[in-house]
């Protein structure tokens, strides 16, 4: 049987979002044993003191929501998250080189935040809703290349969210050389259970409680 709080990155990335709330996810992910807790930056030292000694990690994201800052920029952001307590980054990757080609690129702006972590996991988050399944496929296979350990579907704050479609697509796509976060529009746990049962690994929401308390 599946214990879907194992699943569950615990999610609060809205703009207005005040140290309070910030505090009650935090809280929320202690009482439920969510795996993560993401946050935006600016409140990772918050979340880590608060998460201290409980067992849930700390991710938080880069390059948010457009993954169109620079690359050194992006690099510079994730070093001083882990240095901050972040366990892991959820990157936004650089949607429209992938879009010009610019594969290379591509690849060299995930590579550089990937070694500016370190061991730390990375995330790279596709933005699903803006890419052909062709493109989809090419940022899973760059992002397996430089060293990514997880594709992701959506930041939430596209057009569109995970879809069930793409988390097969993206499983196709990886196979076992990295995992699948389905994240954007998740708020009902038997939707979560149809995502893990595709592939995905992490379940990333705003909705943890109600999905293991329906």
């Amino acid at each position: 049987m599946i214990h879907l709080a194992d699943y569950i990155d615990h999610t609060l990335l809205k703009p207005d979002a005040t140290v309070a709330d910030i505090k009650k996810v935090c809280d929320e992910a202690i009482v439920h044993g969510f795996k993560a807790v993401c946050v935006n930056g600016c409140h990772v030292a918050l979340a880590k003191e608060r998460l201290s000694g409980h067992g849930v990690l700390l991710a938080t994201v880069i390059g948010f929501p457009l993954g169109a800052i620079s690359t050194k920029a992006k690099a510079m952001e994730a070093e001083d998250a882990v240095k901050n307590g972040a366990d892991e980054i959820d990157m936004v990757l650089n949607i429209g080189w992938l879009k010009s080609g610019m594969d290379d690129a591509v690849k060299e702006d995930i590579g550089l935040v990937k070694t500016a972590i370190g061991k730390a996991t990375l995330k790279v988050i596709l933005e699903t809703c803006f890419l052909t399944n062709e493109e989809k496929k090419r940022a899973c296979r760059l992002a397996v290349e430089a060293g990514a350990e997880f594709v992701k579907t959506s930041t939430g704050f596209g057009s569109g969210g995970a879809t069930f479609e793409d988390v097969q697509l993206m499983k196709a796509a990886v196979g076992e050389r990295a995992k699948i976060k389905a994240s954007g529009g998740i708020r009902d746990r038997q939707t979560a259970l149809k995502y893990i049962e595709l592939g995905a690994a992490r379940i990333g929401t705003s909705s943890g409680p109600y999905l293991v308390n329906p």
